[in-house]
């Protein structure tokens, strides 16, 4: 069955620094456009990033458009997101996301404190 399971997940400092994966096994990865999606404590899910099926099409939300960094490596059916200079607002948990049905993995857990 589709499974989708982050990873990478952990505490940073303000400014730091964290890399997440999402291995996806079950289905065809390399067809499908994927994203990111995260919740912080008590609020709803927001999109963070975007990217289509081959990797030539990629948006970010505006909150984390020039620190976040999107991508995937059909090869090893994978996502990626690189997370740099890290907030406390970007405290959530981090979802990957299979675009078309909205399925996704059990979360990992980014906080950011000092």
């Amino acid at each position: 069955q589709v499974q989708l399971v982050e990873s990478g997940g952990g505490l940073v400092q303000p400014g730091g620094s964290l890399r997440l994966s999402c291995a996806a096994s079950g289905f065809t990865f390399s067809s499908y456009a994927m994203s990111w999606v995260r919740q912080a404590p008590g609020k709803g899910l927001d999109g963070v990033a975007h990217i289509n099926s081959d990797g030539g099409m990629i948006t970010y939300a505006d909150a984390v458009k020039g620190r976040f960094t999107i991508s995937r490596d059909n090869a090893k059916n994978t996502l990626y997101l690189q997370m740099n200079t890290l907030k406390s607002e970007d405290t959530a948990v981090y979802y990957c996301v299979r675009k078309v049905d909205g399925t996704r993995g059990q979360g990992t857990q980014v906080t950011v404190s000092s």
